[in-house]
C-alpha cells in the first residue's frame, strides 16, 4: 500500500528544499481547499484532506522529514524501526482539533472551533461623517462652527444595559454567556468540535427579560446634537478634520467612535486661492494706470488701501507680503497678489472724445502711438 501512495512533498505543492515556513504556508492552503465541508459535493475531498494531514505531520517533524528523504514512505511506516507512523486519533500530535482548525479556517461557518469574541466585550463605536460648508475666510483664518448631526449615544434610562430601570440581562443558561453552542462530532480523524450561534439569546450571550422601554433592549439611542467644533486656520477644499470620541457610542462600555467632518469651501466673489497664497484682480483706468492712484482692496483682513505706482502696465503684478492665507497649523502665512488690468471704456460721450482729442497731440508728440489706432481708438 505504501507505494500507492504520493510523494509528500507533491501534496502539499512544495519541493525538498523548503523550509518550515513554506509546508505549514502550503498546508494551510491545500487542507482549506480539500476540506470536506468546503467540498461537500466531492466524494474524494475526505481522502484528498486526510492525504493532506498525513503529509503535513511527517514534512513537519524534523525527524521524520529526514527518515522520509531519506526512505521514503517506508521510513515513516509503523513497522519500519523504531519509527513511528502518524496517529490520526489525535492530529499527530498537534492535540485540540479545535485550535488547529481555528487558526487554518479562521472559524468559518462558526465550525472546527473557531474562537469567537466575548459577545459582552467592550466594542468600539462607529465613526461618523458630516460635510461642513465653510465660507472662504472662514477656512483661510480658522473659526469656531456649530454643527448639528445624529450620533447613537448609551441609553440614559437603562445606562447600556437594555434592561427596563430595576432589572437587569441575565446571563443565558444554554450558553453560559459565551454566545455559542460547541458541539462534538465523531469522524475518521477523531472527535471535531464545531459551534454555532447559540439560538436562545441569538449570539448576544445574555437574555433581557423586560427590555428597556427607551431602547428597545438594544442599549443604545440615536440622537440629534448641535457642538461647536474649531476648525484650524488654513484648512482647504476637501481636506477633512477628524474629532476623536464625538462618533457613535460603543457597546459594552467600550469608546466611542470618532467624527470625521469633510470640508467643502464655497468661492469667494473676488479672491481666489492657491496654496496659502490668495489672488486677486484688480482693475485700473487708463488714468489710474498711467498717473499712479491710491485705491482699496479686498484682503481677509478687510479692506486695505494700495498705492499703485504711476506707469502700471495690464498683467502686472504686485505682492502683499503676509496678507494671504495662515498657514495649516503654523503660524505664517502665505501672500497676496494684485493682477492689475487697464479698463478701456467702450464708448464715449462726445465731451469725452474732444477732452481725448486735445490731448491727443500730446501723446503721439513722443511717439507713441504713431502708425497705431492705440487706445484712443
Amino acid at each position: 500500500m505504501a507505494d500507492k501512495k504520493r510523494d509528500f512533498y507533491e501534496v502539499l505543492g512544495v519541493d525538498k528544499s523548503a523550509g518550515e515556513a513554506d509546508i505549514k504556508k502550503a498546508f494551510r492552503t491545500a487542507a482549506k481547499k480539500h476540506h470536506p465541508d468546503m467540498n461537500p459535493d466531492d466524494p474524494t475531498a475526505e481522502a484528498k484532506f486526510k492525504e493532506v494531514n498525513e503529509a503535513y505531520e511527517v514534512l513537519s517533524d524534523p525527524e521524520k522529514k529526514a527518515r522520509y528523504d531519506q526512505f521514503g514512505h517506508a521510513g515513516v511506516d509503523p513497522n519500519f524501526g523504531a519509527g513511528g507512523g502518524a496517529d490520526f486519533g489525535d492530529f499527530g500530535g498537534f492535540g485540540d482539533l479545535g485550535d488547529i482548525f481555528g487558526s487554518i479556517f479562521g472559524g468559518f461557518g462558526g465550525g472546527f472551533g473557531g474562537r469567537s469574541a466575548n459577545p459582552n466585550a467592550p466594542r468600539r463605536g462607529e465613526d461618523l461623517q458630516k460635510t461642513v460648508v465653510l465660507s472662504f475666510e472662514e477656512a483661510a483664518m480658522g473659526c469656531r462652527k456649530e454643527i448639528e448631526y445624529k450620533r447613537v449615544e448609551t441609553c440614559s434610562d437603562c445606562g447600556g444595559t437594555g434592561a427596563k430601570g430595576g432589572t437587569d440581562k441575565k446571563t443565558c443558561p444554554d450558553c453560559g454567556g459565551s454566545g455559542y453552542i460547541r458541539i462534538n462530532q465523531r469522524t475518521p480523524f477523531g472527535t471535531m468540535q464545531t459551534q454555532r450561534a447559540c439560538e436562545k439569546c441569538g449570539g448576544g450571550g445574555s437574555i433581557i427579560e423586560n427590555p428597556c422601554p427607551k431602547c428597545g433592549g438594544h442599549g443604545r439611542c440615536r440622537v440629534t446634537r448641535k457642538e461647536v467644533f474649531e476648525f484650524p486656520a488654513g484648512i482647504d477644499d476637501g481636506q477633512a478634520m477628524t474629532v476623536r470620541g464625538k462618533g457613535n457610542a460603543g457597546a459594552n462600555n467600550g469608546p466611542s467612535g470618532d467624527i470625521i467632518l469633510a470640508v467643502t469651501i464655497r468661492p469667494h466673489p473676488i479672491l481666489e486661492r492657491e496654496g496659502y497664497n490668495v489672488h486677486c484682480p484688480v482693475s485700473l483706468s487708463f488714468w489710474q494706470a498711467a498717473m499712479g492712484t491710491e485705491i482699496d482692496v479686498v484682503t481677509l483682513e478687510g479692506n486695505q488701501k494700495v498705492r499703485v505706482p504711476a506707469g502700471t502696465q495690464p498683467n502686472d503684478t504686485m505682492t502683499l507680503k503676509g496678507k494671504g492665507v495662515t498657514r495649516l497649523h503654523s503660524r505664517g502665512k502665505g501672500d497676496q497678489i494684485l493682477h492689475f488690468t487697464v479698463a478701456v471704456p467702450k464708448k464715449l460721450t462726445s465731451e469725452q472724445e474732444k477732452g481725448l482729442e486735445s490731448i491727443r497731440s500730446l501723446f503721439e508728440s513722443d511717439g507713441a502711438g504713431k502708425g497705431k489706432k492705440g487706445i484712443f481708438k
